[in-house]
């Protein structure tokens, strides 16, 4: 990007002034050399978002922001509905509620390495990974409802997880306003045979080491310590998800109310938050954001039964499980009052500091825990949310290092076989079904996540709590 066109408010801080049918400034957070690599596309994007009707204090870009459908990815705007604000399929992205939930083990390094080979085994046969990957659970329509309405409280109720698990996630598990009336009985075919699967893409399942602690009195209180070995995973709403992405993209750019709504980008389809098919798209996104809450449950129910036939005295607590495809409602302060907005977290971390209401009350003191995930032969990050975002992003962080080069051109410059064995040298065992795959997600296929972090960090969007470092890695 060309800086010369951005106005440096911070080391890590840039604004785009409002022009033209902009109603808002831009702010992009992230390092000079950050800002230089991301792509132009990142620039045109966010100035087109900071155009959208009812969109509140600025367009934000965070320090992994990448090119993206409509909205970057690493994107953040919120929108009032009593200001004409709209609602964006795009602005949510197509895998909705793709997130990271990160569990302590009781273990440490020298517990895991002996038997790690043994453990990816299990790890693999237990939790299905890939492209189209179909699971043990199979729904029927009264089931697939039910659990588009109760999340990962429904998986609870199931026998897949812990009743304690669900004061670790955000909603406490369960989405308000589900409507799975509002979802497509194709979009529920895609998911029936897929609960309790990775799929593919940047989706993992992580054995990590942790190497260093930066904050050892969070650290302590989230209960990890240096050398202590936790689990990772990262996945979404699988088929489902996309299918309403890809289904209301379409629909808003043929209803009426949202036609009369002057897109700068066809890409940024929209409709009034507060319109038969506005509503009618949060209903169907909340149902999968259920459905991501639901399928992270089961994978964790999963990971605990192959880690106790590889090691029976692990025991799995869940740290915390944050989503980073959402639209959510939430009360910020604006003008020296409080509002209600709907703000668009695409491949954006909520980040929320100590003491808000919404953090759970174990955390209250710390902050709510922000996990930010690696690919396979790179670091991962735990942070904590801070006061300060709420002013500088609506309570958001970055999500990942977030990718510098395509798929495609990744396949040209690795080879999936190559890459298992290097990283086995380095002591990172890979588990996939698709060499391909592993070539499409190689480390250098993405940014510094240690850079990203760091500007994070600096910024003011959230806190470094500990660096995990991956031991095993089950790829989709």
């Amino acid at each position: 990007m060309d800086l010369k066109k951005l106005t440096q408010e911070s080391d890590s801080q840039w604004r785009i002034a409002p022009a033209g049918k902009m109603r808002v400034p831009a702010i992009l957070y992230g390092s000079a050399e950050l800002m230089r690599d991301m792509d132009e596309k990142v620039y045109e994007q966010i100035v087109n978002v900071a155009a959208l009707p009812g969109i509140e204090r600025a367009a934000y870009a965070m320090p992994d922001a990448h090119w993206g459908y409509g909205f970057p990815i690493g994107g953040v705007a919120a929108f009032d509905p009593k200001h004409g604000g709209v609602v964006s399929a795009g602005g949510v992205g197509f895998d909705i509620s793709c997130g990271v939930r990160t569990l302590t083990t009781g273990l440490t390094s020298a517990d895991v390495e002996s038997v790690a080979e043994g453990l990816a085994d299990a790890l693999f046969r237990t939790v299905p990974a890939g492209v189209g990957s179909r699971g043990r659970i199979h729904l029927d329509p009264a089931e697939m409802d039910a659990m588009l309405s109760g999340g990962a409280a429904w998986a609870v109720e199931r026998g897949y997880g812990l009743p304690q698990d669900l004061d670790r996630i955000e909603e406490h598990g369960c989405m308000k306003g589900a409507r799975p009336d509002a979802v497509s009985e194709f979009a529920k075919k895609r998911q029936k045979d897929e609960m309790g699967t990775l799929g593919s893409g940047n989706h993992y399942l992580e054995v990590q080491r942790v190497t260093e602690i930066y904050n050892s009195e969070i650290a302590r209180i989230f209960g990890i310590r240096e050398d202590d070995v936790v689990l990772s995973i990262h996945c979404g709403s699988r088929g489902l998800g996309h299918q309403i992405g890809t289904e209301f993209l379409k629909q808003m750019l043929l209803a009426p109310e949202a036609r009369q709504i002057e897109l700068p980008d066809r890409e940024l389809a929209c409709a009034p938050i507060e319109s038969p098919i506005g509503e009618t798209y949060l209903g169907a996104m909340r149902a999968a954001i259920n459905c991501a809450l639901a399928n992270r449950e089961i994978i964790t129910h999963l990971s605990r039964q192959a880690f106790a036939q590889v090691l029976p005295k692990a025991e799995l607590r869940l740290l915390y499980d944050v989503s980073h495809n959402t639209c959510k409602v939430e009360e910020h302060r604006i003008d020296g009052g409080s509002k209600r907005l709907f703000v668009h977290r695409k491949g954006a971390t909520r980040a929320f500091g100590p003491g808000h209401p919404d953090v759970p009350a174990a955390l209250q003191e710390t902050g709510q825990p922000v996990l930010i995930g690696g690919t396979m032969g790179t670091a991962s990050y735990i942070l904590a949310g801070v006061p300060e975002s709420e002013a500088r992003s609506f309570g958001s962080s970055c999500h990942g290092a977030g990718r510098q080069m395509s798929r495609h051109q990744a396949t040209r410059q690795w080879h999936g076989r190559e890459l298992v064995d290097q990283l086995r040298r380095q002591g990172i065992i890979i588990r996939s079904p698709s060499l391909r795959g592993v070539a499409e997600e190689a480390p250098g296929a993405y940014k510094d996540v240690s850079a990203v972090v760091d500007a994070a960090d600096r910024a003011g969007l959230s806190r470094k709590i500990a660096r995990l470092e991956p031991m095993v890695c089950v790829k989709g």
